[in-house]
């Protein structure tokens, strides 16, 4: 991100030329310091109840018979305004005036414009008809999935967003290797940090509300990929294949994408290298032509798909093609008129190892519109690893070493947008502005260059050579808001450029629609941080400044630094999967918004992901499913009218997902076959985010039947820590729980003495973090644990039904229903985020479960529990003693002690209990595949008839006790699915259910 700089003779023009013209018809007059003064106070006084500010002064006055004119500085500018606050700062101006200036009209300026134009258009009672909206003219998005089982009406549904994340690794000539453009500080670096934002979060909320999300970016973080094409590959086994029709595959006259070599220089372009195929459009089944790309996929896993094609003068608008995966199949209808010669994202899919009809894509010529063309080219899979080699320009080399090209090594997807726009067929003229010199400023300078390449030849920009694709707007995520040495927070920033072309874009529509959308978004978060997190978190105001990012693209344009990744208060909070949704969805919120006043309709927040999920057997051959939505305080449109229900069947993958009216369904399931799903909510803004995950399963002559109890459902940040000159993030004590995975993660932090300073980016003092985890995806909370333990318990011969833990907690559930019951409580434990201005959460024994599993045991029950923090959470967060009584006189143990173990192995010991038996290894170390259990609880016997039945490798202590008395139960202090193998985890779950059934 990088200021664009102006001579101060151009910048002194333009500021002097907009001045003269506001005042012309005015005579400047004196109106005393004092008040001007005064008036300055009262300004500052404003700014500061809603931003971080300096003092606000009032340059210069001119006046008439019946006008005052004041002329704040630009930092006036930053104050979000609103109708009732420039309406109190007008009142509050004429009671400071003299008597000979009250009578007069007052008019404030800031930043050349009256501070009532600086309200957003959104959010005033009454239109402003003079401005033009920004709106764009495509019949067709340009990609749209044909079986959605919904249409988000007054979501976000036919909008093309351009979006990105900072920074990324790149090429420094100076010292002849690849690094990141910021420090490697609070476990992070900037260039990976943004991601955590945009990828999980942002853009899939964008695209549940309808929109189509570009990315300068690779967006998939899968380090694999296979592509298929109708030029031969240069490796693997991956397949073309045609079917001809009346109207056959004929070859192309234009070039198109061949992958002829294992690596890309200067301006070599892989969509110059190769031919496409293409057939006229029919419009008969019996008439159609087929192209079947079939990627020989490395490993079984989930990769995005991309498709490429050609756009011709004559291409249809709804080509379709369909992805068949693990879960089934999903059709895409592209529209072809646009976007032709690059990678086009159609979604993110489960597929098998291997080259199979099971991961394969198809596309056909049959169309509603009869004599098109339909183009085929190729076929990417998964992200993959950086293949742009650079080489220090010859002028910089010395002439006594031998240089060579050098790719980065790194995965695709922490690499900047400079290289991945030239993996995407973008001209060396969008990616490379400094001509192959110099990537860092290629870099930033490359990103509005794509936006504008993108709408190249739309309405709003039909002279510019491009791929014509409308984009409604962009937005530029970054994180360099500056620091500090204390525990105060930086806060927001928003940065926008309206002084540019008169003030008005190509179609007329003026360049204050980017400060209304700078002020929507930022006024969003910081809203949402404070009232859901934290009352004290800051917003710095927002800058009509000419950053290369917000002052280039052709569109409503928003760069925001959402806070300072260098400052430890701010990253207590960033480093939070909470927070990251919290912000994510917040921005949305502010697109939302904007977007919706441009085109005229309603504005409906998607709703919050379901919970209280439960299944339970409703026969033999069937289940009931039942859930609840989960009210938004802060949206009161946000409600749930319908659900999605999503099923997988076995290993399979999830399926289209099929709409469902009300908060529940009976569905056949067959015996034998473990079927998993979420849910979603839907309103007409869109789709939530999924439910966790619940499985069942009924197993032919059962043995009887188990409930499952999710009841880790914990994400959050790292352990940290303030004490006088000392603080930062500890992960050996708890590296937290990502959500999903966790792909910002670099290394631990190694340097905690906050006057530490700051050298550069290879010495960045106090936070400085290690470097051996930035190539990898670190595994966290899947909320898919049901499955996994169901699938052990089918093994040992029981059916498994499963809940979650609310459910439990409000009494919907009935133990006593059930043979056994299992627990699952991961990494659960209670947790304050940052400085605690919110309540903490994730209990593993909230009072009521602990009152439910009493009941249960107390009725004759068995009971499995496991997890790293069964003892020490009962032990740090009980009051009262009465979690302390729980653990003895219900699950009959006590905490010997926390942070027991570190090498992730445990045996067992004699004990009457002789089903309880093996040695069993659990991951203990950081990895893309299961989240890690850094330290876990020793726990010890606290009554006849309770044993211990493990013990840690490493030092003896104490890792499972079981009791059997008038009820049974098995307590284990680390994780059942973090044991490593199925095999393992099989034998394990067999001797406890054994162990259940003795008399």
């Amino acid at each position: 991100m990088k200021i664009i700089k102006k001579t101060h003779a151009v910048r002194l023009a333009f500021l002097l030329s907009g001045f003269f013209a506001a005042t012309l018809p005015l005579q400047a007059q004196p109106l005393p310091q004092d008040v001007r003064d005064r008036i300055g106070d009262l300004l500052t006084e404003t700014a500061r109840t809603t931003i971080r500010s300096g003092r606000i002064t009032i340059d210069s006055v001119a006046a008439d018979k019946k006008t005052l004119e004041l002329y704040a500085g630009d930092n006036c500018a930053y104050i979000p305004f609103r109708e009732d606050n420039v309406r109190r700062i007008y009142d509050g101006i004429r009671e400071l005036l003299p008597a000979g200036f009250k009578r007069k009209e007052i008019v404030l300026f800031s930043d050349g414009k009256r501070i009532e134009e600086l309200i957003p258009a959104p959010l005033r009672s009454k239109a402003d008809r003079s401005r033009k909206r920004f709106v764009t003219k495509s019949p067709e998005p340009l990609v749209t999935r044909a079986d959605r089982p919904y249409r988000p009406t007054a979501g976000l549904d036919g909008r093309h967003i351009a979006l990105w994340q900072s920074h990324g690794y790149y090429f420094e000539p100076k010292l002849n290797r690849w690094e990141w453009q910021r420090a490697r500080i609070f476990e992070i670096v900037e260039d990976l940090y943004t991601q955590s934002y945009v990828l999980p979060y942002l853009v899939p909320m964008l695209e549940n509300a309808g929109a189509y999300v570009l990315m300068p970016r690779e967006r998939d973080v899968q380090t694999e990929e296979a592509i298929a094409d109708n030029d031969p590959a240069i490796a693997g086994a991956s397949r073309y294949e045609e079917r001809n029709g009346t109207k056959p595959w004929t070859t192309g006259e234009e070039p198109g994408f061949a992958y002829k070599q294992s690596s890309y220089k200067d301006a070599e372009n892989p969509f110059r290298d190769g031919t496409f195929r293409q057939a006229v459009t029919v419009g008969h089944p019996d008439d159609v032509s087929t192209a079947r790309w079939t990627p020989d996929i490395p490993k079984g896993g989930r990769y995005a798909v991309y498709v490429s094609y050609k756009t011709l003068p004559n291409s249809t608008d709804d080509a379709v093609y369909t992805v068949r995966h693990k879960g089934g199949t999903t059709r895409f209808r592209v529209n072809q008129t646009m976007g032709g010669g690059t990678w086009i994202y159609l979604g993110h899919f489960d597929f098998d190892a291997g080259c199979s009809e099971s991961g394969c894509v198809t596309l056909s010529n049959l169309s509603h519109k009869i004599g098109r063309i339909v183009t085929a080219d190729a076929v990417k899979i998964g992200g993959g690893q950086g293949n742009i080699a650079r080489i220090m320009p010859a002028e910089q080399r010395n002439p006594e070493i031998d240089y060579a090209y050098e790719t980065s090594g790194y995965p695709r997807f922490t690499e900047g947008a400079r290289y991945w726009l030239q993996w995407a067929g973008f001209p060396d003229s969008v990616y490379s502005a400094t001509r192959h010199t110099n990537d860092y400023r290629d870099d930033y300078l490359c990103r509005g260059l794509w936006v504008n390449y993108l709408i190249g030849g739309t309405k709003n920009a039909p002279d510019r050579e491009g791929l014509h694709i409308p984009v409604d707007l962009s937005l530029a995520f970054h994180s360099d808001a500056g620091t500090t040495m204390n525990d105060s927070i930086i806060g927001t920033l928003g940065i926008y450029y309206t002084h540019k072309d008169d003030g008005l874009y190509p179609n007329g529509a003026s360049r204050d629609l980017s400060r209304d959308l700078t002020d929507l978004v930022q006024s969003q978060i910081v809203s949402d941080i404070q009232a859901l997190y934290e009352p004290e978190w800051s917003r710095r105001g927002m800058w009509d400044k000419a950053y290369f990012e917000a002052h280039v693209p052709e569109v409503p344009a928003m760069l925001l630094e959402l806070l300072s990744h260098q400052n430890f208060a701010d990253m207590r909070y960033g480093l939070d999967p909470r927070f990251r949704f919290t912000v994510s969805r917040a921005i949305y919120k502010g697109i939302l918004r904007f977007l919706a006043f441009q085109y005229k309709q309603d504005c409906v927040v998607q709703p919050l992901p379901v919970d209280h999920f439960r299944i339970a057997f409703a026969g033999r051959d069937s289940v009931e499913l039942n859930w609840q939505p989960v009210a938004d305080p802060l949206e009161p449109t946000a409600q749930a009218g319908r659900y999605v229900l999503y099923t997988r069947i076995g290993d399979g993958g999830f399926d289209n997902g099929v709409p469902v009216a009300e908060n529940r369904i009976k569905l056949y399931q067959q015996p034998g076959k473990i079927y998993s799903y979420k849910v979603t909510a839907l309103n007409r803004g869109g789709e939530s985010f999924p439910s966790e995950i619940l499985s069942a399963c009924r197993v032919p002559d059962e043995k009887g039947t188990v409930l499952v109890i999710n009841g880790f459902d914990r994400i959050s940040a790292p352990y940290s820590f303030v004490c006088d000159s000392l603080a930062g993030f500890y992960d050996e004590i708890d590296h937290g729980v990502p959500d999903g995975q966790d792909i910002s993660f670099i290394g631990s932090q190694y340097e905690f003495r906050r006057p530490a300073p700051y050298a550069d980016d290879d010495a960045a003092g106090f936070g400085a973090s290690r470097a051996d985890y930035e190539k990898e995806v670190i595994a966290g909370n899947t909320f898919d644990y049901p499955a996994l333990h169901g699938r052990s318990i089918v093994s040992a011969g029981y059916s498994f039904v499963s809940c979650s833990n609310e459910s439990v907690i409000d009494d919907e559930v009935n133990l006593g229903d059930y043979r056994a019951v299992d627990l699952i409580l991961g990494k659960q434990r209670e947790t304050v985020l940052a400085r605690g201005a919110c309540p903490p959460e994730f209990r593993a024994f909230p009072p009521e479960l602990q009152l439910a599993l009493a009941d249960y045991c107390n009725g004759g029950g068995n009971l499995l529990v496991s997890g790293a923090y069964v003892g020490s959470d009962l032990w740090e967060s009980d009051t009262t003693g009465a979690s302390k009584e729980f653990a003895a006189n219900t699950l009959k143990f006590k905490l010997r002690t926390g942070r027991a173990a570190v090498r992730g192995s445990v045996r067992s010991v004699a004990s009457p209990y002789k089903t309880l038996k093996g040695d069993y290894d659990y991951n203990h170390e950081l990895n893309g595949d299961c989240y890690v259990v850094e330290s876990p609880d020793a726990i010890e016997p606290a009554a006849d008839g309770a044993f211990t039945v493990f013990r840690y490798t490493e030092n003896n202590l104490s890792a499972g006790v079981a009791y059997k008395g008038a009820y049974k139960v098995c307590t284990l202090g680390f994780p059942f699915e973090t044991v490593l193998t199925d095999e393992r985890r099989d034998s394990l779950m067999r001797g406890i259910l054994e162990f259940f059934e003795q008399p």
